[in-house]
């Protein structure tokens, strides 16, 4: 049986320039609760894969895991901006490439427990190369993977990061099945 729960309080603990951080009180069938939560403006990630099957990936320093994580091209969706923009903005500051096609893998909950973000994804085609940009803060190196390898890594355990695996998996199971 899904019990509804409605909120009764919320206090805002942390409002920052990205993340909200809030804890509510609910009535869950007749007693309080607490709940934890983290707001999310929400992001992209994008799978920009040339003709011969190789995907263009990041590596960059991730502090939560104080080491470089290997990941598809993402970023944060800024105040007002339809996601699809926000892809093609991060595909082409982060690794200087753009495409003549974007075609949306869908979107997805990354951690439902304690976060509303929304991750949307994107399988990016007609790549052209052209000069990078990122943010002042942000070092990322470009690294070209043929796809079957990122599967075999995300199969071993050496590709961890969330929105890479399934916008990978899902590119996948497109090209294995011609998938329209």
């Amino acid at each position: 049986m899904i019990v509804p729960e409605k909120t009764l309080k919320r206090d805002i603990i942390y409002n920052g320039r990205v993340l909200k951080y809030v804890v509510d009180t609910v009535d869950v069938n007749g007693k309080e609760a607490g709940r934890e939560m983290v707001f999310h403006p929400g992001g992209v990630g994008v799978v920009a894969i040339d003709d011969e099957g190789f995907v263009c990936m990041v590596r960059q320093f991730r502090k939560p895991y104080e080491k470089a994580i290997l990941e598809i091209p993402a970023g944060k969706i800024d105040p007002g901006e339809e996601p699809i923009v926000s892809a093609k903005r991060e595909l082409t500051e982060e690794t200087g490439y753009s495409a003549n096609e974007f075609r949306s893998l869908g979107e997805f909950y990354p951690s439902v427990g304690y976060t509303n973000e929304i991750i949307h994804i994107f399988l990016a085609t007609g790549l052209t190369k052209g000069e990078s940009s990122p943010d002042e803060d942000e070092f990322v190196d470009i690294e070209k993977i043929h796809i079957d390898e990122i599967v075999s890594m995300i199969m071993s355990g050496d590709i961890k990061d969330g929105k890479t695996i399934a916008a990978i998996m899902k590119t996948q199971y497109i090209i294995e099945r011609n998938f329209r």
